[in-house]
């Protein structure tokens, strides 16, 4: 025996030395080609530590957070959960990066809906630094993967230029479903608090119960509204609500105009001759047009986003229902395929889940 019964060391002299845990292999640094490495099989882990009682409890136990970063992630928890699992697949297995990591990487972005365009034009950059110095560690990997994110979407991320006048008019559009008039609702509400002057516009005349279900917004968020009944012109009740808000010195107008279906060619008309009323009474409206996504439609909305853009002249987007998908990539695929910014985000239901959509905070939200 090594140890007698009272805890002392015996003098066998051919006691066996106590076993020592390897060192772990040391590989060399990684160039491009170069084999992945042999798997390590998997050592038995230590028992964690109960934690003290000062330990702060569990994700799940810590009170809801309003701060932007923490919102901002919860909304997008699941595609993170989605993207950091199969990342983690892939980078786990070894210290090193190479070609076949790569391939997964590739299949874990297109998988988190971010589109193939998005996705070949970031792996080719990193092949490149891969040739260039080497991608040593998963952990250095991500960072690269960090950089690149933002900077697809960093590309795309125009300032909005406010008229040296108000009013502003804002002009939201997009097909029925995607969440656009609670959306017009929301932003008003978003205005409101910044202490500016809002009116709304219910434009949108062909869908039964719209202009009800605007006027509940309005109420809610202490907004005027301009209206007409439902099936007349919507460029009229426009034209009313441009001439009220220079008569009231609003200084921002949200107009929500009808759910149009991009092969409905007459209701795209409609449109474009509301810009027309628009900006015969006042100059450059509307200044900006919010084209409302539905953040679950992934890929499929981008074809109707792309006929938007064309007829609407849209200048950035509104992402909504961000928190209900797995698919949060969506917003890399528009920056690439529709060259246009996610201005807001749509992260719930109440009033105040309206989000301005910043890349950095993104992009942190997805990787953290």
């Amino acid at each position: 025996m090594a140890f007698n019964l009272f805890g002392k060391r015996d003098k066998t002299p051919d006691t066996p030395p106590e076993p020592q845990t390897p060192e772990p292999e040391k590989r060399s640094s990684f160039g491009l080609g170069l084999n992945f490495g042999h798997r390590q099989p998997p050592r038995p882990e230590a028992p964690a530590p109960e934690l003290p009682a000062s330990e702060p409890p569990a994700e799940e136990d810590v009170p809801e957070k309003r701060g932007f970063f923490d919102r901002m992630r919860q909304a997008v928890s699941r595609t993170r959960t989605t993207l950091q699992d199969r990342m983690g697949a892939v980078l786990a297995l070894t210290r090193e990066v190479d070609v076949s990591s790569l391939e997964d990487l590739e299949a874990v972005l297109l998988a988190s809906d971010i589109g193939s365009t998005t996705t070949a034009e970031i792996l080719e950059h990193l092949r490149q630094r891969a040739m260039r110095q080497g991608i040593e560690s998963g952990a250095e990997l991500k960072t690269l993967l960090r950089a690149e994110l933002k900077a697809v979407l960093d590309r795309v991320a125009i300032p909005v230029t406010h008229p040296a006048h108000p009013p502003e008019v804002i002009m939201m559009v997009g097909v029925n479903g995607t969440g656009k008039t609670t959306t017009t609702g929301k932003l008003a509400a978003f205005y409101r608090a910044q202490n500016k002057t809002v009116l709304l516009c219910a434009a949108d005349t062909f869908r039964a119960a719209a202009i009800e279900q605007l006027e509940v917004w309005a109420t809610r968020s202490g907004v005027p509204l301009i209206k007409t009944r439902q099936g007349g012109d919507p460029s009229a009740a426009l034209y009313d609500a441009c001439a009220a808000a220079k008569a009231r010195n609003s200084q921002v107008l949200i107009v929500d105009t009808a759910g149009r279906l991009h092969t409905k060619t007459d209701l795209m008309k409609e449109l474009d001759k509301m810009r027309r009323t628009a900006e015969r009474l006042i100059p450059g409206a509307p200044h900006q047009t919010f084209l409302v996504m539905d953040a679950t439609t992934g890929q499929n909305g981008l074809t109707q986003a792309r006929l938007f853009t064309e007829a609407a002249h849209v200048t950035g987007i509104v992402l909504t229902k961000l928190d209900g998908t797995a698919k949060g990539g969506i917003v890399l695929a528009i920056a690439t395929e529709l060259k246009l910014p996610v201005v807001f985000a749509g992260v719930g239901e109440k009033m105040e889940d309206l989000l301005p959509f910043d890349t950095a905070t993104f992009v942190d939200s997805l990787l953290d």
